[in-house]
Parts: C-alpha cells; sequence; structure tokens
C-alpha cells in the first residue's frame, strides 16, 4: 500500500481546506493510505502574529484597515478549534509516508516560523536519510496575487532538497485552470489559494481540484518509486 502524508500549517483555515483537498485527490490511487497531521502553533502566544493583531485598533490607517487585523484574529481562534481534531504531526508520520504534500501559508514570500522550526526539529531525518528519494509537493496561500506564493513555493523547495525529497509540481498540460486572467493561485510549482487581504475568501473550487490533483501526482510518483525499490533507504 502507498502512504501519503499531508503535513500542514493553517492560522485561518485556507491551507487547512487545500490540505484535505490534496488527501482526497491522493485517495483516487487505488491502494493509497493518505493521512492527515498538523504541524503544532507555536507554544507561547505571545509569539502568534495573530495574537499581535487581537489588541490592534481596527482602523490605525487606510492600509492597516484592508487587513481587518481584529476580523481576522476572530477567525484565527475559530480556525484553530475547527482543527483540534487532526492530530499534531510527528517525526513518526514523517518515516511512515512514502511521499508527502506539505501546506503552510506565504508569511513576507516564505515559509511560516512554525514550519521551519518544525524542520528544524526534524533534523535527525536529515542526518539519517529518512526522507531521501520521498517525492514531495507543496501548498500554500496568500493575501493577493502580488504577496509571494510563487516565491514561497520556490524557496520552501531548498530545505526539502537537503531532506533528499523529490518535488513534483503542476504541469500546464493538467492544469488548465491557473491559465488564466482570474485571479485564482496555482502554479507549475505547486497548488496555492487566494485568500484575499483580511483572509475573508474561501478557497476557490478551482484551487481545490488543482490541490487534489497535487495529491495524486505526489501519491502516484511514491508508488512508482516505492515498487521500483530504488528509493534510498529501502
Amino acid at each position: 500500500m502507498t502512504k501519503l502524508l499531508v503535513v500542514y500549517y493553517s492560522a485561518y483555515g485556507h491551507v487547512y481546506d487545500m490540505a484535505l483537498a490534496a488527501a482526497r485527490g491522493a485517495g483516487e490511487l487505488a491502494g493509497c493510505e493518505a493521512r492527515v497531521a498538523r504541524i503544532p502553533e507555536l507554544e507561547s502566544e505571545r509569539n502568534r502574529t495573530p495574537y499581535l493583531d487581537k489588541h490592534k485598533k481596527r482602523e490605525e490607517s487606510a492600509l492597516s484597515g484592508k487587513f481587518r487585523t481584529v476580523d481576522r484574529f476572530t477567525k484565527y481562534e475559530a480556525s484553530r478549534e475547527a482543527q483540534q481534531p487532526v492530530p499534531v504531526a510527528t517525526n513518526d508520520d514523517l518515516r511512515w509516508a512514502d511521499g508527502i504534500v506539505w501546506g503552510f501559508p506565504t508569511y513576507f514570500g516564505s515559509m511560516p516560523a512554525q514550519v521551519k522550526l518544525f524542520l528544524e526539529f526534524a533534523s535527525e531525518l536529515c542526518a539519517d536519510g529518512g526522507l531521501e528519494g520521498k517525492p514531495a509537493g507543496l501548498i500554500t496561500s496568500a493575501g493577493s496575487i502580488h504577496t509571494g506564493h510563487e516565491a514561497n513555493l520556490l524557496t520552501s523547495m531548498v530545505p526539502l532538497f537537503h531532506f533528499g525529497m523529490i518535488m513534483v509540481g503542476l504541469p500546464y498540460s493538467e492544469n488548465p485552470e491557473y491559465l488564466t486572467a482570474d485571479a485564482i493561485g496555482c502554479s507549475p510549482y505547486g497548488a496555492s489559494t487566494l485568500a484575499g487581504p483580511d483572509s475573508s475568501l474561501a478557497p476557490d473550487e478551482r484551487e481545490l481540484r488543482m490541490a487534489g490533483r497535487l495529491g495524486l501526482r505526489v501519491a502516484r510518483a511514491a508508488a512508482a518509486l516505492k515498487q521500483s525499490g530504488i528509493r534510498s533507504g529501502q
């Protein structure tokens, strides 16, 4: 049986929805078991950006008004509650998987601190080659088409190469949806969704479809590598 892990961090729920779509897509592969696990939040609330938003005024400036920080904090709290049933990801989950889809939002054009910390605590798998030869795909979210989702997807491949993972993207031939002038996410580098500056948007159906295809592509790659027996560590 091919085992696919969708491991994600999601503050406001957008990446969570995309992660579920990726798992559903992987489930279309016969004989594939797909699991979803979440990267834990930082332990101290003082280190969480949404908690800084909680205490800001609604209209500090014309720009901050677009982000609606107080309303965004309320959405953060609701999203955390909704995700509580999802198990927290561990290094053992990473070892279990034949392929992994990673999901996390875009913060300043790169991965959040929560994800970087999770990878640093997984360093034993870098030292012993536990992830070498396993295929990986990436999912992200961003406030708009101009806030770094493609930069995040590209730069987030770097640490995964250090772990020896094989990157899987979203080719044009299978994903005509992103060949459009419409304001939606996704690219050849991975799946993405546009959350809006105030995080008020929900993933577009086309974005969810493409996330599902990414899950299926990573699962198929994992199955092929597993069957071939050439993956490192086997």
